[in-house]
């Protein structure tokens, strides 16, 4: 169903005025059929498995993050649309050959994976006993017992957004307490031995101490075992390290407005992917979820009044990089830009948006989920943010929205463990 999310942006980029949306519903129906029933259907999941089957995972600064812009610079032009690269300089960090093992009070290997911009261990590793906690508060309580210890957090689940400050900001607080590394459990309400990378942030004026997740049930382990007084020791081996900046690009692909071509409304999804999965949820579909929607719009000879521009971003994953650089180089155009979308929360079935703007945006965008009670997706939820438009956002750039999935509680488990859990990805 992601063709249907797609309707979503081509009716909102299509509309002037709250008054007209509901002359749009012979559009809305035209764009729904092509792309639920019509030749389009499915296109978006066929463009998705042919570019994660050729290009594979695609983390910053790796020659195959090259390949896939590469690779959709000649697709999107073969597609007849207008596109073009814009320069960026992004991290590029290396994982590297790493390991973790238990070695007291028994031998067992721990599934982990180490976190982006992680220094790495002296090449013999580092043999430390551990310190199980379950809150940054706990660490501070425990703050005399860290020093020379490997901290392992083996925080709750909560949600992800709040949950997360522990992969982001774990290491620099076990530092302060004279940590060597840590241990994260990955951020997951659900694991079958899977650990997650992702990026993390060491704080400035704080030692960098190695970083790594391991799985919710080796968090839990060490946690039983930690409770019952027993002493854990495990040595942590990691080659990670940081390389140069590397040169890299934001791909642009646009169909210019016949009335207002300054004046753009841009979709969006990220290009890169972490460096152990192929990267199709997080966030191929999204990318080609961005694409689609230039794609039936030029099938079906619509003509936008306003230029509907599709960036691709690099180096999302370490922070919304290439995203940021585009809104460096394009601030001073801010009051051309009508609205900006994002897609990184999945491609299944579609049943809400999510919106942020002035209460006047938000009555047009009231009138434009109307058009789309065929499929069902007529709930207007709050806060539209999104990594790679939160500058846009902050800016006060009228009108934008990015999109909200909900599941069926089956459903929903799928697409947790394909996005942030079953693959390896953050």
């Amino acid at each position: 169903m992601e063709n249907a999310y797609i309707v979503v942006f081509v009716c909102f980029c299509m509309k002037d005025t709250a008054a007209e949306v509901a002359g749009y519903a012979d559009v809305a129906k035209r764009i729904i059929d092509l792309a639920v029933f019509g030749a389009a259907q499915n296109r978006s999941y066929r463009r998705l498995a042919d570019f994660t089957d050729a290009i594979g995972s695609r983390v910053s600064g790796s020659q195959s993050l090259e390949m896939a812009i590469k690779y959709m610079h000649n697709a999107m032009s073969q597609d007849g649309l207008d596109v073009h690269l814009e320069p960026v300089k992004i991290p590029h960090w290396v994982r590297g050959k790493e390991s973790a093992e238990m070695i007291m009070p028994r031998s067992k290997n721990l599934a982990m994976l180490g976190l982006g911009s992680s220094v790495g261990t002296p090449p013999e590793g580092i043999k430390a006993e551990v310190l199980v906690v379950q809150s940054f508060d706990e660490l501070k309580l425990r703050a005399s017992e860290a020093a020379g210890k490997i901290v392992v957090f083996n925080q709750p689940f909560v949600s992800y957004g709040e949950t997360v400050a522990y992969r982001a900001f774990g290491a620099s607080e076990a530092a302060k307490v004279g940590a060597v590394a840590t241990l994260i459990r990955s951020i997951t309400p659900f694991s079958v031995n899977s650990p997650h990378t992702g990026w993390q942030d060491y704080q400035a004026g704080v030692n960098r101490i190695p970083t790594a997740c391991i799985t919710v049930e080796d968090a839990e382990l060490m946690w039983r075992l930690a409770q019952r007084g027993q002493k854990i020791v495990v040595r942590l081996t990691m080659e990670a390290k940081t390389l140069p900046d590397a040169d890299s690009f934001n791909t642009v692909a646009e169909i210019k407005g016949w009335e207002h071509p300054e004046q753009v409304v841009l979709l969006s999804g990220h290009l890169d992917s972490w460096d152990v999965g192929q990267g199709a949820m997080d966030d191929g579909g999204g990318a080609m979820i961005s694409w689609e929607v230039l794609s039936l719009i030029k099938d079906l000879g619509l003509r936008p009044r306003r230029t509907l521009r599709t960036v691709l971003w690099t180096a999302e994953e370490q922070g919304g990089v290439g995203a940021q650089q585009y809104f460096n180089l394009h601030k001073v155009n801010l009051n051309n830009f009508d609205l900006v979308m994002e897609s990184d929360l999945g491609t299944f079935t579609p049943v809400a948006l999510q919106f942020t703007g002035s209460d006047a945006a938000r009555k047009v965008m009231e009138e434009v989920v109307k058009l789309l009670a065929p499929i069902n997706t007529t709930k207007l939820e709050s806060h539209g943010e999104g990594t790679d438009i939160s500058p846009w956002l902050e800016a006060g750039v009228p009108g934008r929205v990015s999109c909200l999935i909900e599941f069926s509680m089956m459903q929903q488990q799928f697409v947790q463990t394909s996005n942030q859990k079953w693959f390896p990805c953050g």
